[in-house]
């Protein structure tokens, strides 16, 4: 069985559980993330949950889907705009309801897949095992938005390590995708997971390296908060670098949030 699979729903479950009382009244109040509302937080979920399902398929079936959105994009509809389109009018309950039923679909259908097989995807094609890796990427990265709005602190789990895995191998898609020169030497990193275990990647380096929280990690590659947020150490000119624009998901560039934009909302804001 495909662990990550089972990682993705449990991922779906948590913030099912968040969002399940949710007074009708918050559906459509607004995120820190681009002003997204919970319906538009779920819908986007919701519809790439939908493309993880249909590249099953085969590549014209996602081919046909991802040519109707960028066409929608190229026409100057902004994402939510299409999603929403998408949707037809589906929010609140109903529309939690049905990305739950739906994520538990896609976790039992891919946890019988070969790890290996070749999926297609907007962009480069990927394994099974990173497209639902991804998944659970995004909506623990997604998931953000309604944690910080409800004023809820998540409680984490080792399971965050696939998302840790997309930030350290993506180091050099972080690079690429803005036109620069990948550094031949890759930051060497070690973390704590929330279960206080110690995870490392790459040669030890003193002089070049990135240290501490795994969950803070997982939200700078993700994008979720800003490295001047976090307690996370730095060394070094690469890993300075890096870590001012880390992106683990698919994507022209995005910059990350401003310092201090995103934080628990019932809290006192970072100073």
């Amino acid at each position: 069985m495909l662990t990550q699979a089972i990682d993705y729903r449990d991922e779906c479950d948590a913030l099912y559980a968040l969002l399940a009382d949710v007074d009708s009244s918050r559906w459509s109040q607004p995120t820190q993330f681009k002003r997204w509302t919970l319906d538009d937080v779920l819908g986007h979920l919701h519809m790439f949950d939908y493309a993880a399902r249909l590249t099953l398929e085969g590549v014209n079936a996602f081919a046909s889907f991802w040519e109707s959105i960028s066409h929608s994009l190229a026409a100057g509809h902004s994402m939510v705009e299409y999603t929403r389109i998408w949707l037809r009018g589906c929010g609140g309950r109903e529309l939690l309801q049905r990305w739950h039923e739906f994520s538990h679909q896609v976790a039992d259908e891919y946890s019988g897949l070969d790890p290996a097989r070749r999926v297609k995807w907007a962009g480069p094609d990927m394994s099974v095992r990173s497209c639902i890796s991804a998944r659970q990427m995004e909506t623990w990265a997604h998931g953000q938005a309604a944690f910080d709005l409800l004023g809820r602190e998540r409680v984490e789990h080792d399971r965050i390590r696939n998302i840790a895995i997309m930030g350290v191998n993506t180091f050099g898609w972080t690079f690429v995708n803005r036109g620069r020169a990948v550094p031949t030497q890759k930051p060497h990193v070690r973390l704590r997971s929330p279960s206080g275990e110690s995870w490392t990647w790459h040669e030890p380096d003193e002089r070049n390296f990135v240290a501490g929280s795994a969950v803070e990690f997982c939200q700078v590659v993700t994008q979720t908060r800003n490295i001047a947020d976090t307690a996370l150490r730095v060394s070094g000119e690469v890993a300075h670098e890096w870590m001012s624009m880390a992106q683990c998901f698919a994507g022209p560039p995005h910059a990350p949030p401003a310092p201090g934009s995103r934080f628990l909302q019932h809290g006192s804001r970072p100073s």
